[in-house]
């Protein structure tokens, strides 16, 4: 797995050359003088975390993603509240986020080399990635340069982050939103490759839907009572601290998780590629690697704009 992820880390740097030319102020190179350890200390951060604690890559996927769809990817996700500020973490798909702390670490460890220099929206999309890599999956060439917002969008969050209950066409109206397209939507959602899913994201799928294997069904409610035990945990795949494609091999067979997992393979626009990706993983580690390139660069803030935070958590 680590050597196929090299070739596709030599393969792809040729993505980052469009996420420039999308926006030039972007390159994966940006910090190459000024902070040259920057990579390894991200990843080397990243590991001591999952060595903790596996799920937190996946966790870490999820606030990458969550932050790029509300204003682009500006670390406004990472803003505390205050007594006079209301950030996005609060909002209701946000509210079961977690590894803040994880990018807490990172920024510690980034600062004492390179103290007031790296943004915490490139450490956030760096640890993404790393995330992904050190669980099996695909690396990339990260365009850096991301500047942090001094603003964040509660309203926002609620209103453009797509929840699990979606339906096929509202995620992909949603995904085009941001300017990624329906291929691109159905290989981000492969990021359900890894992680756990709350009893009360799943429970309306496996007591009052039919497109499910009955035996799926059956074993998902053993740990998802029809009241109570809402924070209850599942995995979403068979392997979840395994960046695979297993995800896709389990839609084939009607054992997705949440509705917005399974809508993707009910018939629909995304049958065909879901089919492919289930049995090319090759596949589905270019295109996964290649949507996440694109997704990073979404309005991102550079130059002058926006700030460096000494803290992830609060403006300066």
């Amino acid at each position: 797995m680590a050597s196929l992820t090299h070739f596709f880390l030599l393969s792809l740097s040729l993505l980052s050359l469009f996420a420039s030319s999308s926006n030039a102020q972007l390159s994966p190179n940006f910090y190459a003088r000024s902070c040259p350890n920057l990579q390894a200390i991200v990843r080397n951060t990243m590991r001591q975390a999952l060595a903790r604690e596996a799920r937190l890559g996946a966790s870490i996927l999820r606030l990458f993603f969550h932050d790029c769809f509300v204003n682009g990817c500006d670390a406004g996700i990472l803003l505390d509240d205050t007594g006079s500020f209301t950030g996005e973490k609060q909002a209701f798909p946000n509210l079961s986020a977690r590894g803040y702390e994880v990018i807490d670490s990172v920024k510690t460890n980034v600062e004492a080399a390179c103290n007031g220099t790296v943004s915490c929206a490139d450490i956030l999309a760096l640890a993404a990635r790393e995330g992904v890599f050190l669980l099996g999956g695909p690396s990339w060439a990260v365009p850096l340069g991301r500047r942090d917002s001094r603003t964040a969008s509660q309203s926002k969050a609620n209103s453009e982050i797509p929840g699990p209950s979606s339906e096929l066409s509202t995620l992909i109206s949603m995904f085009a939103a941001k300017g990624l397209n329906a291929r691109e939507m159905t290989v981000l959602s492969g990021g359900h490759t890894i992680g756990q899913g709350q009893c009360n994201f799943f429970r309306d799928r496996i007591y009052n839907e039919s497109n499910i294997d009955p035996s799926f069904a059956a074993a998902r409610r053993a740990n998802c009572p029809r009241t109570g035990g809402d924070t209850n945990l599942a995995p979403l795949d068979p392997t979840p601290n395994k960046f695979d494609n297993t995800y896709y091999k389990d839609l084939v067979v009607r054992r997705g998780l949440f509705h917005s997992d399974q809508v993707l393979f009910n018939g629909g626009s995304q049958d065909a590629l879901v089919r492919s990706y289930s049995s090319n993983s090759v596949l589905f580690f270019r295109d996964f690697a290649s949507a996440m390139v694109k997704m990073s660069s979404i309005t991102p803030l550079t130059g002058s704009q926006g700030e460096i935070r000494k803290n992830c958590r609060v403006v300066n």
